[in-house]
């Protein structure tokens, strides 16, 4: 199948990827069967209308009756909530489904897509952090291929192209370091939602910056790693690296390293998850490594970043605990968006969940959701008795 003839389904398509990736749609001519978003009916619309799906979900079931007012007369069939992205991961209409929408939504879609035997472009974190085992095993039955959005992953995924049977000896994961790159927990203090929101490299989602800005989202990306690459944790190195230019890189057991370098723009990313294997234009910028001068590379801050060493904890003690601290963070985050607590409370929260919140092994969907719930829970009250 020539890559012009793909058919694509774009779960969160309003949001930083979703519009990046309609843009490397729309230059290649790729076939767009389903757009779902969160509540954004008025660029939703205005997606439906340019690329004629046949299907669009509304996540917000609020919005429904206002998207098909602006839809009347498309010939488009409108799906609500959690039961539309899922029929539309399941419908068996596309070649891959593009899963960008935030949060532990995004799980449920992903193993629906697998179960219908559709290759996935992963940019959901949580779809791996909360239910990894379930996910890659069920990737495996079904012979389904999950192919990596997120930078960090992509690159280590080009790095492994001609590199079947090879040993890893490690992968090292590059960082941005955030916002507060080098600050100590007593500069964090008064720390408030618009300064975390100023990201120095990246345009992301309020969500994903926030998580970035407390390495988080670090820690979201090495738990996707393990079961990406099928890797120990101890075979994983974050790196901070201010320049997001080497996206990260394998070390094979020879000693030898490769990496993958561009500019900070996730639409390579986006391009190589949909187009694979083909290496074509992207609608991006050139790389010019004397335009950077210099690349550095230093040791993440593990005492300060408190949310980094709980997912790197999580993830090596295993089960249900990266479901419970991904679960208390985005509660967190929530209540920090809303001005509702401090940055640094974000870290001592997820901790305390990863702490007090029963774990256990993973065996089903309903388990990690039970984890999940039970984690933004405890969040919850604790906020509420301070």
């Amino acid at each position: 199948m020539s890559f012009v003839d793909k058919k694509v389904a774009v779960l969160g398509s309003t949001g930083s990827i979703g519009t990046q990736a309609l843009e490397v749609i729309e230059k290649h001519g790729l076939q767009v069967t389903a757009l779902a978003a969160h509540s954004n009916i008025t660029l939703l619309a205005e997606q439906a209308k340019q690329f004629h799906p046949q299907t669009v979900c509304i996540f917000n079931e609020e919005k429904a009756d206002d998207l098909r007012k602006l839809l009347a007369g498309e010939g488009i069939e409108i799906l609500t909530g959690m039961d539309g992205l899922c029929q539309i991961a399941g419908s068996g209409r596309q070649d891959i489904v593009l899963n960008s929408v935030v949060g532990m939504v995004g799980l449920k879609p992903t193993l629906t897509a697998i179960d219908a035997g559709t290759d996935i472009a992963l940019a959901n974190k949580e779809t791996l952090v909360a239910g990894g085992a379930l996910v890659m095993q069920a990737a495996a039955a079904r012979g389904v291929t999950i192919y990596p959005v997120d930078s960090e992953h992509s690159a280590i995924f080009q790095s492994l192209q001609g590199n079947a049977g090879n040993k890893i000896r490690q992968i090292i994961l590059t960082a941005s370091g955030g916002p507060f790159f080098g600050k100590k927990k007593a500069d964090l203090t008064h720390v408030r939602a618009a300064d975390a929101l100023k990201h120095p490299n990246w345009d992301m989602g309020a969500k994903i910056t926030i998580d970035s800005s407390t390495l988080m989202n670090k820690g979201l990306e090495f738990i996707e790693a393990k079961w990406l690459f099928d890797l120990d944790p101890s075979q994983i190195e974050i790196v901070v690296h201010r320049q997001s230019v080497l996206h990260s890189a394998v070390e094979f057991e020879d000693y030898a390293v490769i990496g993958q370098m561009g500019v900070p723009d996730m639409k390579i990313p986006i391009q190589y998850a949909l187009l694979y294997p083909h290496r074509v234009d992207c609608p991006t910028r050139h790389l010019s490594l004397t335009d950077y001068g210099s690349l550095t590379f230093e040791k993440p801050d593990l005492e300060t970043f408190d949310c980094l060493r709980a997912a790197i904890d999580a993830i090596t003690e295993g089960g249900l605990r990266p479901a419970i601290v991904n679960g208390a963070n985005e509660e967190a985050v929530a209540h920090f968006l809303r001005d509702e607590i401090g940055f640094l409370e974000i870290g001592q929260l997820v901790r305390e969940a990863m702490t007090h919140v029963e774990g256990g092994a993973v065996h089903t969907y309903d388990e990690v959701l039970a984890a999940d719930q039970a984690a933004r829970a405890y969040v919850r009250e604790r906020i509420e008795k301070r």
